[in-house]
């Protein structure tokens, strides 16, 4: 269901793509979209391939529209969480289809609020059909909100680690695509510490089990841009809906 609505999204973009390079054909003498339109088909070729920022779509401007309310807990998505002075610390998951990844954290407790969007890209303000090009660079992520009074840091890296796997690259079961890669993306250095331990920790278990090595990277947030509306919490408006997700089996004991 994914592959084909992501493919119908692809080639409406590509169409989109080819008027553009005609457009910047007359304004660029014919020079700089012949070297678009190399480096566009070089990428299209394997969408396995992370594009180079010079290769990524410009993207816009403008962010999207977004109500602020969790379709389950009605508590807000965007920040400022909380409005009596609460501190809340995030992170940012990626562990394939961000639907099914959504729904294996807000279902925790003590996590305040989810949201799902893209990171570790280069497009500012990408459309979900344009990440799934594959010209943006981005992963499907989940932002996760919690306070570590509520539940530990450990807890969510257990579970991200233990709810999909983190050695297939970039696919994730039958989704593939640099978007489906698995990803922390962490707010502090604290985090960023804790997640590159545990990944090393949960190496050994999965080596020990004759798994390859874990693909996982642990990374800064640069930049987080929320999907389309019909995205947040799309498995509690779609109960029956896809969910790809698929750990290893093996336990991540942190």
């Amino acid at each position: 269901m994914v592959e084909r609505l992501c493919l119908m999204n692809f080639k409406m973009l590509c169409f989109r793509l080819s008027v553009e390079v005609k457009k910047q054909a007359k304004d660029h003498d014919n020079v700089y979209p012949a070297i678009f339109t190399v480096s566009y088909k070089t990428v299209l070729s394997n969408k396995l391939l992370l594009p180079k920022p010079d290769q990524a779509l410009p993207g816009r401007q403008q962010t999207i529209f977004l109500e602020n309310r969790h379709y389950l807990s009605g508590r807000p998505i965007i920040p400022p969480y909380s409005q009596s002075g609460e501190e809340y610390q995030q992170v940012l998951f990626g562990m394939g289809c961000f639907w099914g990844a959504e729904r294996k954290f807000w279902t925790l407790d003590g996590v305040f609020t989810t949201a799902v969007g893209y990171a570790a890209g280069y497009t500012p303000n990408p459309t979900y059909e344009e990440v799934c090009s594959g010209l943006t660079g981005h992963t499907e992520v989940v932002l996760v909100v919690y306070q570590e009074q509520q539940i530990s840091f450990q807890l969510l890296l257990q579970t991200f680690f233990e709810s999909h796997n983190p050695t297939q690259g970039m696919r994730q079961g039958n989704d593939q695509g640099t978007q489906y890669r698995s990803g922390i993306y962490c707010y502090s250095q604290q985090q960023q510490q804790q997640a590159s331990q545990a990944l090393k920790q949960y190496q050994l278990s999965l080596s020990d089990a004759g798994h390859p090595e874990i693909t996982t990277e642990v990374l800064p947030v640069s930049e987080f841009y929320y999907a389309e509306q019909y995205h947040q919490q799309y498995l509690a408006k779609n109960p029956n809906g896809y969910c790809g997700l698929n750990g290893t089996g093996i336990s991540c004991a942190i």
